[in-house]
């Protein structure tokens, strides 16, 4: 505590990071959330005034405590990455646990009386594949850590667009190339803290390597000069829209409630292919790989600095994991009168060609996209 304090007050340190952390919060073997350790973190006036992040697990048995650390803790949300990868990796998982982790994971933090920035959101971290290896290998090249490729994650809940490795196939760079940029929309589009490891924007590789940690060479440095510029342009732009938009980072568990004068809208909204919200059997239904989440600017439960009610843009997000184009309904009134695309994957910067302005009804979604529309609303 000394240290922690140390490097607040004098070294000007903004917050810490865990390692392991649940390793903390062991009494004798068993993890313990009211651990002495936490108990002393929670009072101090200095150090609980600071980002304190978890990584919620170790190595031990029971160490896998995401969802299970106190205020004022945030966390690396383990369960985000997994179900991300699940999703784009064409696992038949379902929209039930996507639906949470995009909008703050409010199953893991909200009981406890932590809001969605107690979730770090992450896809990649310094440990495992990097962005681009993630779509490029489903096995470990882990071999030049001198430890006979035991080392390191085997499950990696990825996939690498049907050719292992390196790729001259125009086809299979496109879509290796899509791929990332499907993991980095979900990630920036999500309710919480968004986590993007430097050098996941320029496309960096590992070359198969997701245990780099003895490594000062190649593989582990970043070289600036390889710069992806399209990838680095769509990031770009992701954050961008992500910072002037409040709607998409909100501060507070969203209430699926009407908002009042809105003619039936809510702040959050969930539509299937059909035109029509989810129902219970479509939550349920693990061949469904793809979801409409729909956010209203009108509903924004936090205010600004200055105390005034915040409005925004209202937005449609499409996610659709599956590998065919699939024609969906595009909600009409009051949800919307017509729909901006302002992202779509299917670019290599996300940012379409020309406007583009389509009416509610049908509209063809291209296979393992996600769009991001601006809601039109007549004046």
């Amino acid at each position: 505590m000394d240290s922690l304090r140390y490097w607040v007050t004098e070294m000007h340190v903004d917050g810490f990071r865990f390692d392991l952390a649940s390793a903390l919060a062991r009494s004798m073997h068993d993890v313990d959330r009211l651990s002495a350790f936490f108990d002393v973190v929670h009072q101090d006036p200095v150090v609980s005034n600071v980002k304190l992040i978890a990584e919620p697990w170790d190595v031990g048995p029971g160490g896998y405590q995401v969802g299970n650390f106190p205020p004022p803790w945030t966390e690396w949300n383990g369960k985000y990455r997994d179900t991300v990868r699940d999703v784009w990796s064409g696992a038949h998982v379902g929209v039930r646990d996507l639906a949470y982790r995009l909008t703050g994971s409010s199953d893991l933090y909200r009981s406890d009386g932590r809001r969605p920035f107690a979730s770090i959101n992450f896809v990649t971290a310094h440990d495992g594949f990097s962005m681009a290896d993630l779509v490029t290998y489903e096995q470990k090249r882990n071999e030049a850590n001198g430890e006979d490729n035991r080392d390191g994650e085997s499950h990696n809940r990825n996939w690498n667009c049907g050719v292992e490795g390196p790729s001259d196939d125009p086809r299979i760079v496109e879509l290796r190339a899509r791929q990332v940029r499907n993991h980095l929309a979900t990630l920036l589009l999500s309710t919480g803290v968004p986590m993007l490891t430097a050098g996941d924007e320029l496309g960096r590789t590992q070359q198969g390597n997701n245990n780099a940690y003895c490594q000062d060479s190649e593989l582990s440095w970043i070289d600036w000069k390889a710069l992806d510029d399209d990838l680095f342009a769509f990031v770009a732009r992701l954050i961008r829209l992500r910072r002037s938009s409040p709607v998409l980072r909100q501060e507070a568990f969203f209430e699926g409630h009407e908002i009042p004068g809105t003619g039936g809208t809510r702040d959050l909204a969930w539509f299937a292919p059909d035109g029509g919200q989810l129902s219970t059997g479509d939550w349920f239904d693990t061949g469904l790989q793809t979801l409409g989440m729909y956010l209203d600017g009108r509903g924004i439960r936090h205010r600004d600095e200055a105390g005034r009610r915040m409005v925004d843009d209202s937005y449609l997000v499409q996610l659709h994991a599956g590998p065919d184009p699939l024609t969906v309904q595009l909600p009409g009134p009051p949800w919307a009168d017509g729909y901006e695309l302002v992202v779509s994957t299917e670019y290599p910067t996300g940012e379409p060609p020309s406007r583009t302005v389509v009416a509610p009804g049908p509209v063809e979604l291209p296979g393992r996209c996600v769009w991001l529309l601006r809601i039109l609303r007549r004046p």
